[in-house]
């Protein structure tokens, strides 16, 4: 009765706020715990416009990214709950917060997909989508941040930049987001902003602008310094149940400590001076309004220019609080509006070229029992309405929108229209997939690309349509693989058809068949990845399905330069098919390239060949490029130098692609074959008392110790080791160190295996161990 009860009550509020806004025409589903309700339209929203369509300059783009447990979900918490839209704070450890709605996720405690959302702050609207900080999800971080404006970086303020916050920030600069930084849990007792500030800079190559100051440290840490205003926030919490929301904002003055005010008055002059040497714009107002007293160049003034700093990424904002004791959440989403960029002050080409015309990316499809497959759209440009026809370049196909709705982690609204600038949640789009490029028409494609080449920014590629498509995803290759069966042969179907939607859903996850055995093998990025789909495949799609042990994703490569030739000679009916193909391979290093495989052709030869047999041929090369010669793992690191083919007329292009399949077989076997294994860059932070059992420990891995460094009282390893040593490690470091130490993972590059461990794994793979 109860829990009835609050769902009548929260559709009650749902119809009001309905009425008010002039949505009488939206429908929505509504899933409501005990105690706890969600506000998404405040009852002062009189336009349609206002709560749909906001002005592009009111937007807000942004994702939360960190190191696991740096607070992230805790943070968006905080947000969401100030900002009105859940009336009730959640918490991660009692598993009732809004963008953590997956099973597991609540289980666990972390997260695992990304989740959108979007809410109004003081007339700005934010989409926010909370990203997980497992290395084993960092897909999840890719496409999140390949889509959005800006991005807020937290951090523990005791532990400072970590092994996975360097992985996001790298994914930020890569797509060039703008950042703010946010030193969580300052109310820990090694919380050090002087030491955080230093990790910043030196670890990730960043500038801190430091905007606040803490005050109080530890247990006492009450509130912060704002160095632009020289207002000193604080939160006087008298119980454990206080929100936060309210707070106190004073001027210092006299009667503050005195450390205070000068600490403060040194931070400041520091901030004006680092500003001045980033913005010459505001070096020039110094000098010619300022000259004689820096210390009056006014808030407005100083927040402007560290904006254009942000904007230009030439330096960072930095802020001070605690999420999880409620205090510093509320400067920070005015900093987020503040110094973030609205879509329009990202400057894309192709939003000039499509005009007004729709051109949106999707970068995220999840699959829903009721409405079928969910895709999530960043629109660029135009405007994107249900019961519409759109044009899928990437798949050439035309596709509808059946209904348009606004994300709300897992709860959404239907509205009638959505705008450039935000994000949106589209059902009907079947055959989209992460990636894919959705215009209104061919017609608005062609008209774009003859825009761009009349740009003439695009060179030599402005007249292809690849000019008007957006970049996709790079999706990382997985280093762990296993069997999969389902219970009975009557599931085959059932299972193929549940492993299809979450490939779908996660581009990161590779299913494939066994061509001898006939196998399914499940690929994916770590252990609690392929733990997570298997969990997924049975609560979701109800199927209890059997794993093989897991086994490593091993690469192989040549070790010497080999040439060769050979000679195709079939017949096909009454038609002859005759290909002789003259290539060379050769080794490259892995940690130059990154492990990428090339293909060239003689200089001579590559004029000579027609575009199909071109293609012919770099088809076959690449097929030859799936399966080593040694154990049939994928190739990396190696160059091929087509040198000359022949062919007699009427040869088709398939029997050219065969002819250099065959050759480059015969070239692999000259060349010599080693297995490669991939290397994982290894971070542990545990006690000086447990340091030497870490080490014996990692020893018997095969580890090489890069570094040991010091944070506060605990230590941290950092070290590499193979990716097949570190089966279970999680248990084995939790029994050494008492489940007093912390470690994270993250694949370094592939090294060759020295030939005792290969001639190992040979047997092995033969079954001769």
């Amino acid at each position: 009765m109860r829990v009835r009860a609050g769902r009548a009550l929260s559709r009650m509020i749902w119809g009001r706020s309905l009425l008010t806004a002039g949505l009488q025409c939206c429908r929505c589903r509504v899933s409501c715990h005990v105690n706890r309700h969600y506000g998404f339209l405040p009852d002062d929203v009189k336009s349609l416009k206002a709560v749909v369509n906001p002005d592009i300059s009111k937007i807000r783009n942004i994702g939360i990214m960190a190191h696991i447990d740096a607070g992230k979900t805790t943070t968006t918490e905080r947000m969401l709950y100030y900002s009105g839209y859940t009336r009730a704070l959640g918490d991660v450890d009692d598993g009732d917060t809004v963008t953590d709605f997956m099973a597991q996720e609540r289980e666990r405690g972390i997260t695992i997909q990304s989740a959108a959302v979007t809410f109004d702050w003081k007339t700005h609207r934010i989409n926010l989508i909370d990203t997980p900080g497992h290395v084993d999800f960092t897909l999840e971080v890719e496409r999140a941040l390949r889509v959005l404006d800006g991005a807020v970086a937290v951090f523990d303020a005791s532990a400072g930049v970590e092994a996975q916050t360097l992985t996001v920030w790298r994914q930020a600069q890569k797509h060039l987001v703008p950042c703010v930084c946010f030193l969580n849990k300052m109310d820990k007792p090694a919380a050090n902003l002087s030491f955080s500030i230093e990790s910043i800079r030196h670890k990730l190559k960043a500038n801190p602008v430091v905007l606040q100051i803490p005050v109080g440290s530890g247990k006492n840490f009450s509130g912060v310094v704002d160095l632009l205003t020289g207002r000193k926030l604080t939160w006087t919490l008298r119980s454990t149940r206080d929100d936060g929301q309210v707070f106190e904002s004073k001027p210092l003055d006299q009667s503050d400590e005195p450390e205070l005010l000068h600490e403060v008055a040194e931070a400041r002059a520091a901030l004006i001076e680092q500003v001045a040497d980033l913005d010459d714009e505001f070096a020039e107002l110094l000098l010619t309004d300022f000259g004689d007293n820096f210390d009056a160049v006014s808030s407005v003034k100083l927040q402007a220019a560290v904006r254009r700093v942000t904007l230009a990424r030439k330096g960072v904002p930095v802020l001070c609080g605690s999420s999880l004791r409620n205090k510093g959440v509320q400067p920070l989403l005015d900093a987020v509006i503040a110094y973030l960029p609205a879509p329009n002050e990202r400057h894309h080409d192709l939003v000039r070229w499509y005009q007004d015309d729709l051109c949106a990316l999707a970068f995220k499809v999840l699959h829903d029992k009721q409405r079928g497959p969910l895709v999530f759209l960043r629109i660029y440009s135009g405007t994107l309405k249900p019961q519409t026809a759109v044009h899928n370049i990437n798949r050439n196909s035309v596709e509808r929108v059946s209904r348009l709705l606004v994300p709300f982690a897992d709860q959404h609204v239907e509205i009638p229209s959505m705008t450039a600038g935000n994000i949106a949640l589209t059902v009907g789009l079947k055959q989209t997939v992460t990636g894919d490029t959705i215009v209104s028409s061919k017609a608005s494609a062609a008209a774009a690309a003859r825009r761009a080449q009349e740009d003439g920014v695009a060179g030599e590629m402005r007249a292809k349509r690849a000019t008007v498509i957006l970049s996709g995803v790079e999706v990382p290759e997985p280093v762990f693989f296993c069997t999969i069966e389902p219970p009975t042969m009557a599931k085959q179907a059932d299972l193929e058809n549940a492993l299809n939607c979450l490939q779908r859903e996660d581009p990161s996850l590779k299913v494939r068949v066994d061509p001898d055995s006939g196998q399914t093998i499940l690929c994916g990025m770590g252990e609690l990845h392929i733990e997570i789909i298997h969990d997924r495949i049975r609560r979701e799609y109800g199927i209890e399905t059997y794993l093989g042990p897991l086994q490593v994703a091993y690469r192989e490569s040549i070790l010497h330069n080999a040439s060769t030739t050979d000679t195709l000679d079939r017949a096909v009916g009454e038609r002859r098919h005759v290909a002789t193909v003259e290539l060379a391979v050769t080794p490259l290093d892995i940690s130059a390239t990154g492990g990428a495989c090339e293909v060239a052709f003689a200089e001579t030869l590559g004029a000579h060949l027609s575009p199909e047999m071109k293609q012919a041929v770099e088809n076959g090369v690449h097929s030859s490029y799936h399966h080593g010669p040694l154990l049939g793992y994928p190739l990396l690191g190696i160059a091929t130098l087509i040198q000359s083919v022949h062919m007699e007329p009427g040869t088709s292009s398939a029997m050219v692609s065969a002819c250099v399949s065959r050759c480059m077989l015969k070239a692999l076997r000259l060349a010599g074959g080693r297995v490669l294994e991939p290397v994982m860059s290894l971070e542990v932070t545990v006690g000086e008392e447990r340091l030497g059992s870490v080490l014996g420990d990692l020893a018997q891995r095969r580890g090489t110790v890069r570094d040991i460094q010091s944070r506060h009282d605990n230590k941290v390893l950092l070290a590499t080791v193979p990716l097949a040593e570190m089966m279970g490690y999680s248990t084995i470091l939790r029994t050494l160190t008492s489940g007093n130490a912390t470690f994270s993972l993250e694949l370094d590059t592939y090294e060759a295996m020295n030939q005792q461990d290969q001639n190992m794994l040979l047997k092995r793979v033969a079954g001769l161990l």
